[in-house]
């Protein structure tokens, strides 16, 4: 062993002997390979700065940079991209590579929140928008002879997600997986017209981000991963809140967030609740 090795094994020896002592742990054993997946929910679009513009629209505050920085880890390849659904796990998306690319056998941990896109919520809950309180309510339109059309798209994904969670292990199999819900958009019966969104719809809408989040903690389940509720949480910070409140921004955003995203708030608030599930 030359001087220079002698000096790190010695460093190296000190490092760990301190740690332990001082009962904190050294970055390697904190660190590790944390591997970010996911779409606007988790690459926070406007929230500044953004690392990366169209299409993925990445914030350098977002959940996963919050929680990669409590948790100590080394290395986090965040690929995060708005718009993205299940297909774009494998395939490109607008000149971003596919997200599974970023994973490795040195990956030790993995976040995902996926389905928003696949199942269409947000093109929901913008086709409730009601302006006039009179109008038609769009709950309607999406039960249809006791057919809910909602929960038979979130039925029909859970499959991708079973797919997507198979494919992250086969690619990550030292990993730790950790699938991140949707949060609290919209309170009981809403709030119009600060919300233009009527109490029925208002009800309907989070009712179906409601059911997606519990097809996605099943099928987390099923797979081994940890499902992390950020919905629970989010009482009292939903868009019907002041905007020092809200972590989830409303139809017209009262913070630099994109519509019905969440804003910097929010985002710290999932990232520690992430970080306290995966420490």
């Amino acid at each position: 062993m030359d001087r220079r090795a002698r000096r790190y094994a010695f460093v190296t020896a000190v490092t760990l002997l301190m740690s332990t002592f001082l009962g904190v742990a050294p970055a390697a054993a904190a660190g590790g390979v944390y591997v970010a997946l996911g779409d606007s929910f988790a690459s926070g679009p406007g929230i500044l700065p953004q690392l990366t513009l169209d299409p993925c629209w990445r914030s350098g505050r977002n959940y996963p940079h919050v929680a990669a920085g409590l948790l100590g880890v080394a290395v986090l390849r965040d690929v995060t991209c708005s718009g993205a659904k299940t297909d774009h796990m494998t395939q490109s998306q607008s000149g971003a590579a596919p997200q599974f690319d970023a994973l490795s056998a040195d990956t030790t941990l993995v976040t995902l929140t996926i389905g928003g896109n696949d199942t269409s919520l947000i093109s929901l809950g913008e086709s409730c928008v009601r302006i006039n309180p009179f109008e038609r309510p769009c709950y309607y339109d999406n039960v249809v002879n006791g057919v809910d059309l909602v929960n038979a798209r979130i039925d029909a994904y859970a499959p991708k997600l079973q797919a997507t969670l198979a494919g992250i292990r086969a690619r990550a199999p030292q990993a730790r997986i950790f699938v991140v819900g949707y949060g609290l958009y919209v309170k009981r019966n809403g709030c119009w017209p600060t919300q233009p969104l009527v109490p029925i719809d208002a009800n309907y809408v989070q009712a179906k981000v409601d059911y997606l989040n519990l097809i996605t903690a099943r099928e987390a389940a099923a797979a081994g991963a940890a499902y992390v509720d950020v919905r629970t949480p989010g009482a009292g910070h939903d868009t019907c809140q002041g905007s020092s409140s809200r972590w989830i921004e409303g139809f017209i955003p009262t913070s630099i967030a994109a519509p019905l995203h969440p804003n910097a708030n929010g985002m710290q608030a999932f990232g520690q609740i992430l970080a306290a599930a995966a420490r």
